[in-house]
């Protein structure tokens, strides 16, 4: 497996898994769905009200009513073609039609009783479409974390594997962050500030740790930094092969997106949060 340690759980077995993550302290968790059924061109089974994250969410909230439930708001596992949204004619992503879908997953993330809701799919305008449909919909106090600085990264492999989610024809370039700007990396976040974010975010986290530091000097908004699957698995392989202490290298790799001045960190090591910081 290229996530070793990750697996994907039914409701059940979640909340078995989450009494030790609980009980280290461990402030939040973020929740990511898969299509149980059959896959379609818009990725219905995301906002299907009896879906796997929807039922998830309060369960959760029941179990660990101290837990931070934060639901990704994406199609991309639930897509036959393995796209953030509905193709067009020309088979591109058509944003304005993913933007509507996104909006609609978000609203019922947020009635399953999701604290914020996390969307990913880094279509234009979805910040805005989003929080006016919670509005709409009298979930205003639901948060809302933009995977703001999101780049077309190769660090995603792993969980694409774990999550079924590669796309079936061209990449997602054209709508992700190209690594190779950093200005137009950062206006990204700048819009989806604008547009009413409550968190902003920058992903991969370990090669990006110039963005990270540039974006705590712009915003006053709270910082998550995501510690991607291509990132935890090469550290374990690196240990597994005898060069280096696991433990000490993600300590280490943890601390300097700290230093950068990330507020969150979302990252896989959660679960090893008392025997990597020995509380």
């Amino acid at each position: 497996m290229s996530m070793p340690g990750q697996n994907r759980l039914s409701v059940d077995m979640l909340l078995r898994a989450l009494e030790p993550v609980a009980a280290q302290g461990v402030g939040g968790v973020l929740l990511f769905g898969q299509a149980e059924s059959g896959k379609d061109a818009a990725g219905s089974g995301a906002y299907d009200e009896c879906g796997i994250v929807q039922r998830a969410v309060p369960a959760i909230k029941r179990a660990f009513p101290e837990l931070v439930v934060m639901t990704d708001v994406y199609l991309c596992a639930y897509t036959a073609h393995g796209h953030c949204g509905p193709l067009d004619r020309l088979g591109q992503v058509d944003n304005d039609a993913a933007v509507e879908l996104l909006a609609r997953v978000a609203v019922s993330h947020a009635a399953a009783g999701a604290d914020v809701v996390a969307p990913s799919a880094m279509m234009d305008g979805q910040v805005t479409a989003i929080r006016v449909s919670l509005n709409e919909n009298a979930f205003e106090k639901t948060l809302l974390m933009s995977y703001s600085t999101k780049f077309a990264s190769s660090m995603y492999g792993p969980f694409r594997d774990a999550e079924n989610s590669t796309p079936s024809a061209g990449d997602r370039k054209g709508y992700q962050a190209s690594y190779r700007n950093l200005r137009a990396a950062l206006r990204e976040s700048d819009f989806d500030e604008e547009e009413g974010a409550d968190i902003l975010m920058v992903k991969p986290a370990l090669f990006y740790l110039d963005v990270l530091a540039k974006m705590r000097e712009r915003t006053e908004l709270p910082i998550a930094a995501y510690n991607v699957s291509g990132e935890y698995s090469m550290l374990i392989a690196a240990a597994e092969r005898g060069w280096g202490n696991l433990i000490d290298m993600v300590h280490e790799t943890l601390m300097s997106l700290d230093r950068a001045g990330a507020d969150l960190l979302i990252s896989y090591w959660a679960p090893q949060y008392r025997e990597i910081f020995g509380g």
